[in-house]
């Protein structure tokens, strides 16, 4: 019996585009990944948090002038409640490492952006935020291709 040498990409005897042979995926490449996952499970929790600040509380939240895209806060609540939930689920289906959990993040990330952006005259500063960690979280879950998981 052969004992592999770490140093070889791929094993004795295996074809690198064989179906049996998956290489594992760098380490940078998991680590970007598992911190978008967790990125959004905190964004989502901050969402969850605002949301029930809106509904409970809705005086916390200073509403000024009117603009173009001003609900009651009451629907924002149940918005970033709805929005909140979501991303903490997909913040923990990234983890799987599946491309699917990845385009699906990447489609949240921007519905919690658009979010915080219709939000701004309410709580301008939280908003800028999440907006700014939102792009951090698209960020990584874009950084890498296919090629990039290979050692």
């Amino acid at each position: 019996m052969s004992v592999p040498n770490p140093q070889q990409a791929t094993p004795p005897g295996a074809d690198y585009r064989s179906e049996a042979y998956r290489p594992s995926p760098a380490g940078w490449v998991v680590g970007m990944s598992l911190f978008a996952a967790t990125m959004m499970v905190i964004i989502g929790f901050f969402h969850v948090v605002q949301g029930l600040a809106a509904l409970f509380q809705n005086q916390i939240y200073v509403i000024g002038a009117q603009y173009v895209f001003s609900f009651d806060l009451t629907a924002w609540g149940w918005i970033h409640l709805l929005v909140g939930i979501l991303l903490i689920a997909t913040g923990f289906a990234i983890t799987t490492g599946r491309v699917w959990a990845r385009s699906v993040g990447i489609g949240f990330a921007v519905l919690s952006m658009i979010a915080n952006f219709l939000f701004l005259p309410y709580y301008p500063v939280w908003s800028l935020l999440i907006i700014g960690l939102d792009v951090f979280v698209i960020w990584a879950l874009c950084v890498f291709t296919r090629e990039d998981t290979r050692n």
